[in-house]
C-alpha cells in the first residue's frame, strides 16, 4: 500500500483550511502533519478536515502560538510520547499509522542571536535538539519510524540560498547544523527529500514574506524535513528511488504560508 506522508507548516490552520482542502484534492496525502496550527484543540477546524477526507486527528494545540496536528485518512493509534520541549509548548505530536510511527515536530526557531548564553530562545532550540537526540538514540533503529516537521535547520550548503552568509544566521549556523547531524546519526536517519534530489541541487521549503516575489528573490531555506529510520528505509525507496518532493507551487497560492508542503511516498 502506498502511504503518502506530508508535512506542512501551515502558519494558522483556520486561515488555511481551504488551502489544505485544495492540497488534499490535488496531491491526495494519506497523512498530513501540520505545524504552527495556532489554535487550541477545540478550535481546530475538524469538520473541514473530515470533509476533505482526513477524519482521523491527533492535535496538540496552544492558544495563539505553536501547535501541531496529525490528520490522517487512516486510523491513528497512540505512539510513545517524545516530550522534549522544556517550555511545555505544543511542539510535538505522535501517532502510529499503518504500522509506521510518526512524530511531528515544530522545533523552536531560535530567535535572532546565535548565542546560547545571551539568547534563551537559541538555548531552548539546542536543548530541544539535545533532548530529542537522546530519546532517539535509545530507540530500536529497526523499528519503522518517521521524524517529520518544521525542524528549523537548513543542514546542507545547498539547503540555503547563500552558505557563507547564512552560516552566521540562525537556522544554518555550525552549532545548529551539528545538532541536526547528531540527530541524524542517533537515528541513522535517511533524509528522503535530499535522497530524491541529491547534492548539489539547491532546495528550499521556506521563503520570507518580505519578498514580493519569492522566486525572483530566491532566498529560500530548506527547514521542513521527512527523516526515516533504517526500519522504514526500504519502504521509502520505490524501484531504488526515494519519492519525495517540495510542493513549492503552494507557496504561489493566494495568502500562502511562508512554508511549502513536503511529501514522501512509502510502500507499507
Amino acid at each position: 500500500m502506498r502511504l503518502r506522508l506530508c508535512t506542512w507548516n501551515v502558519n494558522s490552520v483556520r486561515l488555511r483550511a481551504e488551502q489544505a482542502a485544495r492540497f488534499m484534492a490535488e496531491q491526495q496525502p494519506d497523512v498530513l502533519c501540520l505545524q504552527e496550527i495556532k489554535c487550541r484543540e477545540g478550535e481546530f477546524p475538524r469538520e473541514a478536515f473530515v470533509a476533505m477526507g482526513l477524519p482521523h486527528l491527533k492535535i496538540a494545540g496552544q492558544k495563539g502560538w505553536h501547535g501541531v496536528a496529525i490528520a490522517s485518512r487512516l486510523p491513528l493509534e497512540d505512539a510513545p510520547a517524545l516530550d522534549v520541549c522544556r517550555e511545555g509548548h505544543a511542539r510535538c505530536v505522535g501517532a502510529k499509522v499503518a504500522g509506521v510511527e510518526i512524530h511531528n515536530f515544530y522545533i523552536p526557531a531560535g530567535g535572532d542571536l546565535p548565542d546560547r548564553a545571551l539568547n534563551p530562545k537559541f538555548d531552548h532550540k539546542l536543548d530541544f535538539y539535545e533532548k530529542l537526540t537522546a530519546e532517539i538514540a535509545a530507540r530500536d533503529p529497526k523499528a519503522p519510524l518517521a521524524i517529520v516537521g518544521d525542524l528549523n535547520v537548513a543542514p546542507g550548503e545547498n539547503d540555503v540560498w547563500n552558505h557563507r552568509y547564512m552560516s552566521k544566521v540562525v537556522s544554518h549556523t555550525p552549532v545548529e547544523v551539528e545538532a541536526m547531524w547528531a540527530l541524524h546519526r542517533a537515528g541513522q536517519f535517511t533524509d528522503l527529500t535530499r535522497q530524491a534530489y541529491p547534492e548539489p541541487q539547491k532546495l528550499a521549503s521556506w521563503w520570507s514574506y518580505r519578498a514580493q516575489d519569492f522566486r525572483v528573490s530566491n532566498r529560500g531555506l530548506r527547514l521542513d524535513h521527512i527523516l526515516v529510520s533504517p526500519g522504514l528505509k526500504a519502504a521509502a525507496f520505490v524501484d531504488g528511488k526515494a519519492r519525495s518532493r517540495i510542493h513549492d507551487d503552494v507557496r504561489e497560492w493566494e495568502r500562502p504560508s511562508d512554508h511549502a508542503p513536503v511529501s514522501a511516498d512509502l510502500n507499507v
